[in-house]
């Protein structure tokens, strides 16, 4: 039988890594954007992170025959109203990373005291296939952001977010651990369920 060809439509090495982890075992050849670099990126302009998956995953099904999967996902933080939600990537500027992004969040969140420190990842994942939307599936895990960076796994906010029902820091997780819980291995959780169910003719 052969395999249906997938692509992730992201560079983001971190992300990519958590998808195949999730969908490890189906029938999928699975491509990313690295595979196709002459396509021009989508412009995330969107104002919820189902608008970004939604636009980029059926932007990149037009250039592609294969189902496509895009993802936006964020941290959004109470005291700081939501932000730095869709432009989390992008949260200390143009040429952010996650050291900048991070340091700019504890500066923020310094004179915030512990009960007003709840913050919590969102994911909203979008399959598409020649323009049209398959399926849209969203992941959330709630927690708090704490004053200092702990743990070296993960990425992006993940040593300042933490989670509650484990102790520990998203950082402080390995990576099979951390997808159990997190709102993008919820959401792939979902994913990976109704994919079962596509493969086999059932949708």
């Amino acid at each position: 039988m052969e395999a249906t060809k997938l692509l992730v439509a992201s560079t983001n090495r971190g992300k990519v890594r958590e998808i195949q982890a999730s969908l490890s075992g189906l029938l999928l050849e699975i491509q990313t954007l690295a595979d196709i670099p002459a396509l021009s990126p989508y412009p995330e302009e969107g104002r919820t992170f189902s608008e970004n998956a939604r636009g980029k995953s059926l932007y990149y099904s037009r250039a592609s025959e294969a189902l496509v999967l895009a993802e936006d996902s964020g941290l959004e933080i109470a005291a700081l109203a939501g932000a730095p939600g869709v432009f989390s990537a992008r949260f200390s500027g143009e040429a952010a990373t996650d050291e900048t992004n991070i340091e700019k969040v504890l500066g923020l969140m310094r004179d915030v005291p512990p009960e007003r420190r709840q913050a919590r990842f969102v994911c909203c994942a979008v399959l598409s296939q020649r323009e049209r939307v398959i399926t849209e599936i969203t992941g959330k895990a709630e927690g708090l952001i704490i004053r200092e960076k702990r743990g070296e796994d993960g990425f992006g906010y993940d040593p300042i977010f933490f989670y509650p029902p484990l102790d520990k820091t998203f950082g402080q997780m390995p990576p099979q651990e951390k997808n159990s819980v997190s709102h993008r291995g919820k959401a792939l959780t979902g994913l990976r369920a109704f994919l079962e169910r596509y493969l086999a003719g059932q949708v």
